[in-house]
């Protein structure tokens, strides 16, 4: 547990810096008269990088490990941030979310594999949950460093490179042994929706209004005539909301069935995103309201989550918990361009409207669901800390406490004798200073650090 808090705050940074960035691009955007439909654009292809990162972290981290693969991606989504400062053609800045997307995604796979290894099995559930909440802190903080700037010039794009290169520090210089290499998840969305159709249903929809709503809600205080400094206050309430959200809806979730409480939040969104469209907005009523938001819109994930895990065996829920992660991030890629879209053509106030009329279709399809399967009985330890965002990878599931330690290892993690000699391969190219300390203490032994602490004490004895 002593090394946990170094990876907590490398997720810190980087959810922290990726999270100001999402929201200066959205101002710097619209206070150079950029239609909205290419700031929405931008954070589909965000999305869309997180999408398609899996695969590629898979490929990296089996070809170079866990912390070369950390670096190297760290490194690019640095560049990304320092070049959109060199270029305003939006074009590149497609390009240069896609390519944030991947590499935050690799980073994901990264920390959570390495969680994975460190995390006893009675630990399990406190680690994920510590993971979860420190995602969506960083989440916060870096909305309220984004205040900071009211003049939206590049200074905030040189604190996201600054909490970037701070977030490589602690992975870069532990001396913990690496994780064991993965396995690539394959997943039937078709067979996952038999099982589970209300979750997936639910998480699709969660997607569309949480990625709209990080996409899209700093464009729609910025046109409401909120300053630079409301808006991150703007944002930092709703995610702050979801958070103190969790631990309630949780306990509410263990004594009242999760297919009506997720229908209740649909429900709630639809009414607090109507008052929003139609209600004359102060700066108090709006931080009102979004607050309530919060507290609805960012429990639909862990709800979902909840109800799935209520119906499947525990050998479907590694597989389960990447159909979400799939369901969640196409939703929040295709709801960001689409309600852009939407207030381009009917005014920014209509993303609010969109979310309402959203809501009740959701709720009819859920309904309708709901009406041909039957009711779920809650367990307790079903419902988890989640976050309001993609902050997580399929590799989460080997810290899920629903899952069974053993089923996450065996579907995630790689252990036959194949392929552990080539993580032992890898291991000696990573450590590449091995070499050298074997030179100088010939008795070393690679895997044990108290070897070493016994041959310098030899050698200072008289």
């Amino acid at each position: 547990m002593k090394s946990f808090p170094s990876l907590y705050f490398t997720n810190l940074f980087l959810i922290g810096g990726t999270g100001l960035l999402t929201t200066y691009l959205a101002l710097y955007l619209g206070q150079h008269n950029v239609s909205t439909f290419w700031i929405g654009l931008l954070t589909s292809f965000y999305y869309l990088g997180l999408l398609l990162g899996s695969k590629l972290g898979y490929h990296l981290i089996k070809s170079v490990g866990h912390i070369r693969t950390f670096v190297a991606s760290t490194a690019a989504v640095t560049a990304c941030v320092a070049a959109h400062a060199l270029s305003d053609n939006i074009y590149l800045w497609l390009v240069l979310r896609l390519i944030v997307g991947l590499s935050m995604m690799c980073n994901y796979m990264v920390l959570e594999s390495w969680l994975n290894e460190q995390a006893a099995p009675e630990s399990r559930g406190r680690v994920f949950s510590m993971y979860m909440i420190m995602s969506s802190l960083g989440m916060v903080l870096g909305q309220l460093a984004l205040s900071q700037f009211p003049e939206l010039g590049y200074a905030p794009l040189f604190l996201v490179c600054m909490a970037l290169s701070l977030g490589i520090i602690p992975i870069s210089i532990t001396r913990r042994i690496h994780p064991k290499p993965l396995k690539p998840i394959q997943v039937s969305l078709i067979d996952y929706f038999k099982k589970v159709p209300q979750s997936l249903t639910a998480v699709h929809f969660a997607g569309i209004i949480n990625g709209s709503f990080y996409g899209l809600a700093p464009t729609f205080a910025s046109l409401s005539g909120f300053s630079a400094q409301e808006i991150a206050l703007f944002m930092s309430i709703t995610i702050f909301a979801g958070l103190l959200a969790q631990w309630p809806m949780g306990v509410i979730s263990d004594k009242i069935r999760r297919s009506i409480l997720i229908r209740s939040n649909a429900v709630a969104i639809g009414m607090v995103s109507l008052a929003l469209f139609l209600l004359p907005l102060t700066q108090y009523v709006a931080y009102a309201l979004t607050f309530a938001f919060g507290l609805f819109a960012f429990t639909l994930y862990p709800l979902s989550s909840a109800l799935a895990n209520s119906r499947v065996e525990d050998e479907d829920r590694v597989g389960v918990s990447s159909a979400l992660l799939i369901m969640f991030g196409a939703g929040a890629a295709l709801g960001s361009a689409v309600n852009a879209q939407i207030m381009a053509f009917f005014g920014h106030q209509a993303l609010y409207g969109s979310t309402a009329v959203l809501t009740v279709v959701m709720f009819a399809l859920l309904s309708f669901i709901n009406s041909k399967q039957k009711a779920e009985q809650p367990e307790p330890s079903d419902y988890v800390v989640g976050t309001s965002d993609v902050t997580a990878s399929p590799l989460a599931a080997t810290m899920d406490p629903r899952i069974e330690e053993t089923t996450a290892h065996e579907q995630l993690l790689v252990v036959d004798e194949e392929n552990t000699h080539s993580q032992e391969d890898l291991d000696d190219e990573e450590f590449d200073d091995q070499e050298f300390t074997k030179q100088q203490h010939p008795d070393f032994d690679a895997s044990s650090e108290q070897t070493l602490t016994a041959n310098e004490n030899k050698q200072n004895q008289p």
